[in-house]
């Protein structure tokens, strides 16, 4: 009987923290919605911003796979759309062709700067702070 219990509430546990990254993420696509971007599009430009803090410097794509909860394909898609908007540039490795770098362009660091306040007052309303 106490397995069960113990199953129960890891399981409501479980629930609680999907119901509060569903209620953060939906408060934080409302916030940026009026930008034009959404909470993953925000995410990675946020995680370029500080993995690449000095304009001119770029980040391999595959450093971020591990840090958005994201698929590696739909990964590369929202930086294939981030770059059409030209929020970020994509280049090649020279010394690995399979390698890719993605940076923030001016554009890009202009709208981070700009987002980043309204992503973080969503995210405090959201998680109660």
């Amino acid at each position: 009987m106490a397995g069960t219990t113990d199953e129960a509430r890891l399981e409501e546990r479980w629930r609680d923290i999907l119901a509060v990254h569903a209620r953060a993420q939906g408060e934080i696509d409302r916030a940026l919605h009026p930008y034009g971007v959404g909470a993953s599009d925000f995410e990675v430009l946020d995680l370029l911003a500080s993995a690449a803090p000095a304009r001119d410097e770029r980040c391999r794509v595959q450093n971020l796979v591990g840090r958005v909860h994201l698929s590696q394909s739909a990964l590369s898609r929202l930086i294939a759309r981030l770059e059409r908007h030209g929020l970020v540039e994509r280049s090649t490795c020279p010394t690995d062709r399979r390698g890719v770098y993605v940076q923030l362009t001016a554009r890009g660091r202009d709208l981070h700067a700009e987002t980043l306040p309204v992503q973080r007052a969503a995210l405090a309303r959201a998680l109660g702070d």
